[in-house]
């Protein structure tokens, strides 16, 4: 019997694959790297990029100094390993010296980058020596003890996992690096999530941060808070309707769902959805179409779904008050925000962050040390949300002073 040799696919010429989890970027190379003809593919992680170039090699890679689900290092010994044929370029202009591979059309990258940091306001300089490179400090990651597998062409390859906080929450909780960590995990997945918490702890911040490092985050955010819309009327705002389908409807709407085709859907308050529209919204998620209130006709929407709930849905689905069967859909992968009360620690930190936010749009303000005690000193039963809010009022009953003093320092506990 006769032997073939595996063949790989061969390379176009002008293909270039772009990684970074910072969509905008991405788009503004795109559209430089588009105007000198070439092919551009994009990936938000490292993972993905290894897996592209595993289905279809390409000619050069664009790397950020920074990547939401590998350690540069670990990906840059794995693509040596896998593909040292491909021009590995970082996208601070300084290539890979490791590498042997170099495009012939190199000048036409640089080029293009110039163009893109150009759009952002970034000045571009001449690449430094690898031993000089670091990522921005926003950007600074850190290896986890405890590393996942991620299988690239039969090859088991080392995911270490930053383990810093995301831009989007601040404090140094271990349940709120917990939190940082799992929307690392998930995020460059189609997965469905589950937010659990209470009210004002960031159930939307981390729904936001999960679009933001997903491959949809060159599309839109929709959300949806199911509490905040009358019964008869979510239907219709969810699916969208057709003109005349009930009294009032006088033009056709484009439903939350089909509005949010190809990035994220984000459900707020999902415990508080009616049985019946449950049902609705389970066969959507079985089949990936929906029909409009009104119309016969189905539409395929293609989301990501985010859902969110003060409630422990377990426990409804257990006493039949939410469907178990959507509630499995939904809790794929869940994420739990932590109570305020249970990370004391990060409220100095909190405070500063939000009294900066404040001084952007008048005089700064300190808190006194008896006002510091007396925040540290309260329950918040209103979690994050509450704190804001607090501060904020506190800096408006201290005028123009430029302290804030523990009379200032309301709450509105109940009587």
């Amino acid at each position: 019997m006769g032997t073939f040799a595996q063949q790989r696919p061969s390379v176009p010429a002008r293909t270039a694959i772009l990684t970074s989890a910072d969509a905008s970027f991405r788009q503004r190379l795109r559209d430089a790297l588009t105007d000198l003809r070439w092919q551009v593919r994009e990936a938000a992680g490292g993972a993905e990029t290894l897996a592209q170039l595993d289905e279809q090699p390409a000619e050069a890679v664009v790397l950020d100094s920074w990547l939401p689900d590998l350690e540069i290092r670990e990906f840059v010994d794995e693509f040596r390993r896998l593909h040292g044929g491909v021009d590995l370029l970082m996208a601070d202009a300084s290539s890979d010296a490791g590498s042997p591979a170099r495009s012939p059309r190199r000048n036409e990258l640089l080029h293009a980058l110039r163009r893109a940091q150009a759009t952002d306001g970034a000045i571009w300089n001449e690449a430094p020596a690898e031993s000089e490179m670091a990522p921005p400090p926003i950007r600074t990651s850190f290896t986890a003890d405890t590393p996942i597998a991620a299988t690239t062409q039969g090859s088991q390859l080392r995911v270490m996992v930053s383990t810093g906080p995301l831009p989007e929450f601040v404090g140094g909780d271990a349940c709120l690096l917990e939190v940082s960590r799992r929307i690392r995990l998930v995020a460059a997945r189609t997965t469905p999530v589950l937010i659990e918490g209470p009210t004002g702890s960031g159930k939307e911040l981390v729904a936001r941060a999960l679009h933001r490092l997903s491959p949809r985050a060159g599309h839109r955010i929709v959300a949806l808070n199911c509490a905040a819309i009358p019964e008869a009327l979510l239907e219709a705002e969810l699916f969208g309707h057709t003109r005349g389908a009930f009294t009032g409807a006088v033009q056709g709407r484009t439903g939350r769902i089909e509005a949010a085709h190809g990035g994220t859907l984000f459900l707020d308050e999902i415990g508080e959805m009616p049985l019946g529209l449950q049902a609705k919204l389970l066969r959507f998620l079985e089949t990936g179409e929906l029909q409009r209130v009104g119309d016969n006709e189905t539409v395929h929407v293609d989301v990501r779904i985010v859902a969110a709930t003060h409630q422990r849905l377990a426990k409804m689905a257990a006493d039949g008050s939410f469907r178990s069967d959507l509630y499995y859909r939904l809790a794929v992968f869940l994420i739990r925000t932590p109570a305020l009360a249970g990370r004391p620690a990060d409220i100095a930190a909190l405070t500063a962050h939000f009294l900066e936010e404040l001084a952007r749009k008048s005089p700064a303000k300190r808190l006194t040390a008896a006002a510091m005690e007396r925040l540290t000193a309260h329950a918040w039963p209103g979690n994050v949300r509450e704190l804001k809010h607090v501060l904020e009022r506190a800096w408006i009953l201290a005028e123009d002073r430029p302290r804030i003093d523990a009379g200032e320092i309301e709450y509105d506990d109940p009587v």
